[in-house]
């Protein structure tokens, strides 16, 4: 089965997240049927920001307005069995845990939990509020998985990147998507 995904990009700081994580689909294509983007005018500004340059602009995926309802993945039916909320802030964390969808982010979020397939929310911000926790657990509870934004240093990452990179790679682990990978305990 080829993998019908769905990546918003919120706000949060984190672009290097999201862009990692587009680079990795593009090198996965062969296992990957649709990439739909949906990036809030926020997200833009943080890429821009944190990355220096709009090269978002120039990847070879199909990207959707924040408040255009009409994409497929707002509905059940377009079939889209993933979803990356990267880096997922706590706002858009809160709107999801509680059903309120008011945009393209959040409606894709709440087709993907009604469906039973898979969200997966790579929160960025910290220290944790009881707030914060607590919309992580009804997310749990939902059926969502929520993947922080936290590297592993196993396979001694030499740049910002490479970092990013054991994210995206457990992430993608997480969508069921094969990827090669540094793996504990393989040599």
């Amino acid at each position: 089965m080829k993998h019908k995904i769905v990546v918003a990009i919120t706000g949060a700081s984190g672009s290097v997240y999201a862009k990692t994580l587009l680079e990795k689909l593009q090198q996965v294509s062969d296992q990957i049927e649709d990439v739909s983007i949906v990036m809030s005018k926020n997200a833009q500004t943080v890429w821009e920001t944190e990355i220096g340059d709009t090269s978002y602009l120039q990847l070879p995926f199909h990207f959707f307005e924040k408040h255009n309802f009409n994409a497929p993945f707002a509905s059940g039916s377009a079939k889209y069995n993933c979803m990356f909320v990267i880096p997922c802030s706590m706002g858009t964390l809160g709107r999801i845990a509680t059903g309120v969808s008011d945009d393209l982010i959040t409606r894709a979020a709440d087709v993907v939990l009604k469906e039973r397939r898979k969200l997966i929310l790579m929160i960025r911000e910290t220290p944790y509020n009881l707030i914060h926790i607590k919309n992580m657990e009804t997310v749990t509870l939902a059926g969502g998985i929520i993947c922080p934004c936290s590297p592993s240093f196993y396979s001694q990452p030499q740049t910002i990147e490479a970092a990013a990179a054991t994210v995206i790679d457990r992430a993608l682990d997480l969508a069921g998507i094969n990827i090669s990978s540094y793996r504990w305990g393989k040599q």
